[in-house]
């Protein structure tokens, strides 16, 4: 999706591109997400300022590519405890509460919003600025209407291995590609032609677990998380989580994977559920039953009605910055040639407003 999008700004500022990519469609983090654009959780200042306005371009490129998905369905997150409650009502009551569109909703007044909540909660925090996306899809979308240019061309299935001079890099097969920049989104690759262009990369691999269920026969009206990714998330800091971290122990599956609950419906009426955070490596083959079946027990829990069946499960792996601070990666590794990477948790949500960075950068 980083890439797609530095496509679009190029083409959207009347350039020419050849995005060249390693797979013949997306596999990675881009279409293994939520697609969520989540400005709830995001630490305060440069990227709260990012998300907010990769949430206006999310809307503005959403309304040029319907088939994007994008819909503006806000989120809330359920508190099931006094100390989660705590937290919200802190972050409710912050200055920049109206920005983020938060408010802090009683369990009754968040079941009016979303009435498939049925389940025993405290309240809610809702996020009146998050919206989503199809990320299986939106790739695709987008390379549709890019095409539509007649100045955009895809080359799928090739891998960039060495950059041979200014704004020059070789293929795999061989061919050189030269352009007035070149712009690596390399992803969770990063090795090879990365290692070798930035030896003491900062960024470190994250690896996640997801599931989808068949259709849930209702309208999930907003995306749902837990008190859990109050730990999660650095724009929740403060006395409250202090508190519930000393105070409330997550549960020890939650624990033991670093999880939180995430939860979209998608178009077909499913729900994408998670997740998992592993960081150490090598990264296990496999995917794990324990975290799928706790998850299964908390959204239960918020729905008040059994889960519908699994369909899919799956492992991904995504690239983040290890410096907290920064959220994205950018360095020009040779004259004309640019490395962008380590957006983390954060690629789907603010890849336009990221991408929007790099072409000012660049002064395209």
């Amino acid at each position: 999706m980083l890439g797609s999008m530095h496509a679009w700004h190029a083409i959207e500022r009347g350039h020419e591109v050849v995005h060249i990519e390693r797979e013949t469609e997306a596999r990675g983090a881009s279409v293994r997400n939520f697609g969520l654009v989540w400005v709830s959780g995001r630490a305060a200042g440069d990227e709260l300022s990012t998300a907010l306005r990769a949430r206006e371009l999310w809307e503005e490129i959403g309304a040029q590519v319907p088939e994007l998905g994008f819909r503006p369905n806000g989120s809330l997150t359920v508190v099931r405890t006094p100390a989660e409650l705590a937290v919200a009502r802190e972050t409710a009551d912050r200055p920049d509460a109206a920005v983020r569109g938060f408010e802090l909703l009683t369990a009754d007044e968040a079941r009016r919003i979303n009435p498939a909540l049925r389940g025993e909660f405290l309240g809610a925090l809702w996020c009146e600025r998050d919206g989503a996306v199809e990320p299986r899809t939106a790739q695709r979308a987008l390379r549709a209407r890019l095409e539509v240019s007649g100045r955009y061309t895809f080359l799928g299935g090739r891998e960039i291995r060495e950059v041979v001079g200014d704004r020059a890099v070789r293929d795999d097969h061989g061919e050189v590609h030269t352009g007035d920049a070149v712009v690596l989104c390399t992803g969770a690759w990063l090795g090879g032609l990365v290692r070798e262009l930035v030896p003491d990369l900062p960024v470190r691999r994250v690896r996640l677990q997801m599931m989808q269920t068949a259709p849930l026969g209702e309208a999930l009206t907003t995306s749902v998380a837990d008190g859990d990714s109050f730990r999660y998330y650095p724009g929740y800091a403060g006395a409250g989580l202090d508190a519930l971290n000393a105070g409330q122990r997550q549960h020890p599956t939650a624990a033991e994977h670093r999880m939180q609950l995430l939860m979209v419906q998608r178009r077909d009426g499913g729900l994408t559920i998670g997740d998992t955070h592993e960081y150490d490596q090598p990264f296990g083959f496999d995917v794990v039953e324990d975290p799928y079946e706790y998850l299964t027990e908390v959204v239960e829990g918020i729905l008040g009605r059994p889960l519908p069946p699994i369909r899919r499960r799956w492992a991904g792996v995504y690239a983040q910055c290890t410096d907290t601070g920064r959220i994205v990666h950018r360095q020009q590794v040779r004259d004309g040639v640019w490395l962008v990477t380590g957006p983390g948790g954060r690629g789907m949500t603010c890849s336009p407003a990221i991408a929007e960075t790099t072409a000012d950068t660049l002064g395209l």
